[in-house]
Formats: C-alpha cells, sequence, structure tokens
C-alpha cells in the first residue's frame, strides 16, 4: 500500500474527504517525526511503538574490494509492533 492508497483506506473508512484524510496522515507523520526528533518515544497501544535507537560507529567491509571502511554511528528509528498489530497478521 503506498500513501495514496492509503489516503483512500482512511477516508473510506471514517468518512472523511480524502483531502481531509491527507491532511490528517500529514499531521500524524509530522507529529511522530517531531516527538521521535525530541528524543520521546511514540506509542499506540495495540498498534505499536515508535523509538531512537542509537546505532555505535563500527568497522565494517567494502564486498566489491574488501577493503575495511568505518562507518559512522548514527540514530536509527525502531519500530515494535503491538499484540494487535501481531495478532492480526497471524
Amino acid at each position: 500500500m503506498n500513501k495514496a492508497e492509503l489516503i483512500s483506506a482512511i477516508a473510506d473508512g471514517s468518512g472523511l474527504s480524502k483531502a481531509d484524510a491527507g491532511k490528517a496522515l500529514e499531521g500524524f507523520t509530522d507529529a511522530v517525526e517531531a516527538a521521535l526528533q525530541s528524543g520521546d518515544r511514540v506509542s499506540l497501544v495495540g498498534f505499536g511503538s515508535w523509538s531512537v535507537d542509537k546505532r555505535n560507529a563500527r568497522t565494517g567491509r567494502n564486498p566489491r574490494t574488501g577493503e575495511e571502511i568505518q562507518i559512522a554511528a548514527k540514530n536509527v528509528v525502531k519500530f515494535k509492533p503491538g499484540a494487535g498489530l501481531s495478532d492480526a497478521v497471524n
């Protein structure tokens, strides 16, 4: 499902227009992004939670040349599905 299909599904399920559903989706993604940038965790009970985790710097290997390379540390977003979502797909 792509973004346009998700907006259509939200509109159909909620009775909103596609324009309003698009604004709602944008508002949701903006709020999640802002919370993660400030270091907060976002939890939707039954669906799942998003959090930011720090990935340490490490030494990797270029698969083409075999040469060792340094991979910089960075923050990564993690999603852990909730019980409701896990049960729905199993």
